[in-house]
């Protein structure tokens, strides 16, 4: 994805001082700083006082702390890997109109070291109301170490009674500030079909309930098809929730959708911090006749966008220590994007080549705490409208960098994410045997 492609991380990396306005970085702040980046404080500040779930016990040796929410991987259902994690909590559930749910549920986030992009529930009305009510959220970001391109805000709860107007413009404000928009419960929620084309979103999350029963409801798996074709038509990634079993799975598939999450790919009791960020996804039925159906309307196969898949970035003026670490945290990483205050691509690091040069004789001593820009080359940027055809096309254009993930960019110029070449060679595989 977009994520989307399903492509995919904000991980930690060597101590550094981040400043206290720009784009937060990927690395925490120095120990002199410790007490300002303490998931506790800022449980503290911004939790409602009826329910503090985390407090200075939980960091504390010694002492027993409440259990953390519940977390699942968003899956890959083509690679097999996990591109997100999406948090839950029941602060955002419950329709006030603060952010406290969703940065409760970032410190729990933190807390486990997730290092993969987020998805945090938020009530539609805490995203109506305005800029104001949105700054504890913005500050959490800040001290935690994520920025906000990490972070795919999912809108929540009931939008009927909700002004439009105010709706769509704090929609607009938190785009603004570089969050991914994400509306859930798509089929069962009251969410009026046109507000999409107004709010564009990022991901579009069908219900579960509807996931559970339309394989075995003709009615419902007309709906759900109907919904993907309407998130496609709008530019926005699907996410397939609560996925139990096989035979759900394969309805997914068949829907087009490359994004789910559920019980059938995460051992119970999965936390990030646990390291598994590669599930087993089964096999999908050979069904042919509708593979061929689908890729009959493809023309020029799919745009890029659909196959994109969140990017692992960093400041341009990152070390290259930096990131080694980013490297080092997870082996499913196979590009880091240097990008500017902006977030607009100024350098692609390939994972083999800068490892390879890392290791050779005295590549630490002599690069480790010097720019990583000094060894990136330059990105290979793609529009996010390119057809999967003409972007292998740009792929090709340098031999000596044929694999290197393509990074896609939107109308201004800022980083998406990335696709990889291997994905596209899949795709248009399938195009052409499909003709």
């Amino acid at each position: 994805m977009s994520l989307p492609s399903p492509s995919a991380a904000p991980l930690a990396a060597t101590p550094r001082r981040v400043p206290a306005s720009g784009p937060a970085s990927a690395t925490p702040s120095p120990a002199e700083n410790a007490r300002d980046h303490d998931p506790a404080d800022i449980a503290r500040r911004y939790a409602p006082a009826a329910a503090q779930p985390y407090d200075r016990r939980t960091v504390t040796p010694g002492l027993p702390g409440p259990a953390a929410p519940p977390f699942l991987p968003v899956v890959d259902l083509d690679t097999g890997g996990a591109v997100a994690v999406e948090v839950f909590t029941e602060g955002a559930s419950a329709g006030g109109p603060g952010v406290a749910g969703t940065v409760n549920g970032l410190l729990a986030a933190t807390r486990e070291e997730a290092l993969l992009p987020l998805v945090l529930p938020i009530t539609a009305a805490a995203v109506a109301g305005g800029s104001a009510g949105h700054a504890p959220l913005h500050e959490a970001l800040r001290v935690c170490n994520r920025r906000p391109r990490e972070v795919i805000l999912v809108i929540e709860g009931d939008l009927a009674p909700v002004d439009r107007t105010a709706l769509l413009s704090g929609i607009d404000g938190l785009r603004a500030v570089g969050y991914l928009i994400a509306f859930g419960g798509l089929g069962t929620a009251a969410l009026p079909l046109d507000l999409l084309a107004d709010a564009s979103p990022y991901v579009i999350a069908l219900s579960a309930d509807l996931v559970a029963r339309a394989p075995r409801d003709a009615r419902r798996g007309t709906l759900a098809e109907s919904l993907v074709r309407l998130a496609g038509g709008v530019g926005a990634h699907v996410l397939a929730p609560g996925v139990r079993d096989e035979t759900q799975l394969a309805a997914v598939r068949g829907w087009g959708i490359r994004l789910a999450q559920g019980p059938l790919f995460t051992p119970s009791g999965w936390r990030p911090s646990h390291g598994y960020n590669r599930v087993h996804v089964p096999l999908p039925v050979p069904e042919a006749d509708a593979v061929t159906a689908a890729l009959s309307l493809r023309g020029l196969g799919p745009r890029v966008q659909e196959l994109l898949l969140p990017a692992v970035t960093l400041p341009v003026e990152s070390t290259a220590e930096e990131v080694v670490a980013v490297l080092s945290a997870e082996p499913s990483i196979t590009s880091v994007i240097l990008v500017d205050e902006y977030q607009r691509p100024r350098g692609s690091i390939d994972r083999s080549r800068f490892l390879l040069f890392m290791a050779g004789a005295y590549g630490h001593a002599l690069h480790a705490k010097k720019p990583a820009g000094r060894l990136a080359d330059t990105p290979k940027i793609v529009a996010k409208t390119t057809p999967v055809i003409a972007a292998i096309q740009v792929a090709g254009r340098d031999n000596a960098r044929v694999y290197d993930d393509l990074v896609v960019v939107d109308e201004v110029g800022r980083c998406m994410g990335v696709v990889r070449v291997g994905d596209l060679l899949r795709h248009t595989a399938e195009l052409q045997s499909a003709r």
